[in-house]
């Protein structure tokens, strides 16, 4: 007789290999659901992934719970510095995380695609954020320097040629063995861009066929600028052209233009404003950009309006305008007419392009019947904000100081650089204090400048970002050297922008809790001042803001970060995880007028990866 035991042992064995069978299952559609959720890597050092700073061990994302001088407190106890960050799949290596069309898909998100709202921001949740260091491509290389590279790049830097083969005939670029050569060409300037602007100097009968017009032509917008030749032959005419392209099916154009060095941002005419204050630019140029300029009632050419100062131009080459069968005449006629009852008028045609004007004054708009269309915008409609904010189909009108005065009353470049502009007034910042922040910044830029003197390269840095840019003072401190700064004006103080705008510098409106929308690799130095105090008492992550520098900054690169001293020893521990650690300073720098509280100066330089970081 056998035991009861040994009787039901093959039940219990079934039993345990059923349970077994059930935890693999489990456990492997929990991995499936981790790996599906949060991207290509989760955050990142042994010391986070135990959850003692606060952070989500599964997620990854780092939640500012204290203020920084609790973090530093608690860094005196445990000084250990993060030794490691994951990094992305190198499929990420050209990732913009707000401007990405697979998230858009997988958020389920339904974009109207006829206004071409899929190429506008949508950035992810928190618990989707690509928590990873964003890998360069394979051969990746130091850029080539500012003059040659406006002529030629390496082509492992960005390793698509479809635009050579598609755009062939307009003479956009060229593969020539590893690097990439641009000629100049454009959608309608086949001989160069240096050729069409002189031809556009002519029409408008500017002095000494100089687009500049003695000064009074500083800044313009490029829209639909391919990979913005027309920028870049503009800068020997003193003037900046902000170009802008959308991330669209020819996504590269603006990663080409920035690797060329030339001032130049994604962004699109879709349903919202462009993140520029009103009367921001001279002129706006269209050159075949493929624009529906007559859709939802002139909507687009409505943003020009905002954004064109007073008496400034919208050059557009096109088809439409020498109307040379009955659908382009169709929309000339239409465009025509539509501009007339804006108050524009045409100052120059000749051939493929026409040259229209935006009045001076409000004098027109109040001649016009009650009912004409478009109608001017309510009174209470702010023209300056520009985030997030949905375009309107209506005038922005000018004020009545603007209208008696006829214009913007800016000084001639450059002088208009150093000029207190007259809409400082509208922010409540006096001559006297534009003028001692001139002076500190040029103090604060030329001990930045002696810092790095021994490790800065002629031509080394070319695109520049200044994140909290204010008044500008930065920017202002490095005209005398060949760089661009695209000044960022954080939201919560983004009526500073139009000072920026004003004194022939560019610039956009950001905020730092998200990603900005450029690609990776696009900036040679970054400039960080009070920016990490900003964003921590938003709650933001200073990591996640660490990890979008890092995506941005070329490598060889620079991160100026000034701020409180507990900010800047808190990232003092990540620096060797984000290898910007190539050379380090920091110093004490002299109390000023700018100062609210103590600060620090750190400098850091970006290493060059080694491609086995790649593989990780």
């Amino acid at each position: 007789m056998k035991h009861k035991s040994e009787l039901s042992f093959p039940n219990i064995h079934k039993l345990l290999k059923s349970v077994l069978i059930g935890l693999i299952v489990c456990l492997g559609l929990l991995c499936l659901y981790y790996g599906w959720s949060f991207g290509p890597g989760s955050r990142r050092s042994d010391e986070e992934t135990s959850g003692s700073d606060g952070s989500d061990p599964i997620f990854g994302g780092f939640v500012l719970h204290r203020d920084f001088d609790d973090l530093h407190e608690d860094q005196e106890h445990n000084s250990e510095v993060t030794k490691s960050m994951l990094v992305c799949d190198l499929q990420f290596s050209e990732l913009i995380p707000c401007i990405d069309r697979n998230l858009i898909y997988q958020l389920k998100l339904k974009p109207n695609l006829t206004l071409m709202e899929h190429y506008e921001r949508h950035c992810p949740p928190p618990e989707r954020r690509y928590n990873c260091l964003i890998p360069p491509p394979l051969g990746y290389k130091i850029p080539i320097r500012w003059p040659e590279s406006r002529d030629e790049v390496w082509k492992a830097n960005i390793p698509h040629t479809h635009l050579a083969q598609e755009k062939s005939d307009q003479n956009w670029m060229v593969v020539n063995g590893d690097k990439i050569n641009f000629p100049g060409g454009g959608t309608h300037f086949h001989d160069g861009a240096d050729k069409y602007i002189v031809a556009l100097s002519r029409m408008l009968k500017f002095p000494a066929d100089k687009f500049n017009n003695g000064g009074n032509i500083r800044n313009v917008l490029d829209v639909g600028c391919g990979v913005a030749s027309f920028g870049a032959y503009l800068l020997s005419h003193h003037v900046i052209a902000m170009s802008l392209a959308p991330n669209d099916a020819h996504e590269n154009q603006i990663q080409f233009a920035l690797e060329r060095g030339i001032p130049s941002t994604l962004g699109i005419l879709g349903t919202k404003r462009l993140t520029y204050p009103s009367r921001s630019f001279e002129l706006a140029h269209c050159s075949r950009c493929r624009i529906d300029w007559l859709q939802r009632d002139g909507i687009l050419l409505l943003e020009l309006d905002r954004l064109l100062r007073p008496g400034g131009y919208f050059v557009y080459t096109s088809p439409e305008a020498y109307a040379q069968d009955p659908e382009n005449r169709r929309i000339w006629n239409a465009m025509s007419d539509l501009l007339k009852r804006m108050c524009w008028k045409v100052a120059a045609k000749k051939e493929q392009s026409v040259v229209w004007a935006k009045p001076l004054t409000n004098s027109c708009y109040l001649k016009r019947d009650p009912q004409t269309q478009p109608p001017l915008c309510n009174s209470d409609d702010d023209p300056d904000a520009s985030w997030n904010v949905s375009m309107k189909a209506c005038i922005s009108r000018y004020s009545a100081k603007v209208h008696k005065e006829k214009g913007s009353g800016l000084a001639p470049w450059p002088q208009r650089l150093t000029t207190a502009p007259p809409r400082l007034e509208e922010i409540g910042v006096s001559p006297e204090e534009f003028q001692e922040d001139t002076g500190i910044w040029r103090f604060r830029v030329i001990e930045y400048w002696k810092q790095m003197k021994s490790v800065i390269q002629k031509n080394s840095i070319r695109n520049v970002m200044d994140m909290n840019s204010n008044l500008g003072g930065f920017a202002a401190a490095l005209n005398g050297k060949d760089v661009w700064v695209m000044n960022v004006a954080p939201v919560r103080v983004s009526s500073r922008l139009k000072i920026i705008y004003d004194r022939g510098l560019i610039g956009t409106v950001h905020d730092w809790c998200e990603a900005f929308s450029t690609y990776p690799r696009t900036y040679d130095l970054l400039h960080a001042w009070a920016v990490f105090s900003e964003i921590g008492e938003r709650g933001c992550g200073a990591e996640d803001l660490l990890i979008e520098m890092d995506r941005i900054l070329r490598p060889d690169g620079f991160v100026i970060i000034r701020d409180k001293p507990a900010v800047i020893n808190y990232i003092r521990k990540f620096l060797t995880a984000l290898k910007w650690d190539g050379w380090l300073s920091e110093v004490e720098p002299r109390v000023d007028a700018l100062s609210s509280s103590e600060e620090r100066v750190l400098i850091a330089r970006k290493k060059l990866w080694d491609e086995g970081l790649t593989a990780m």
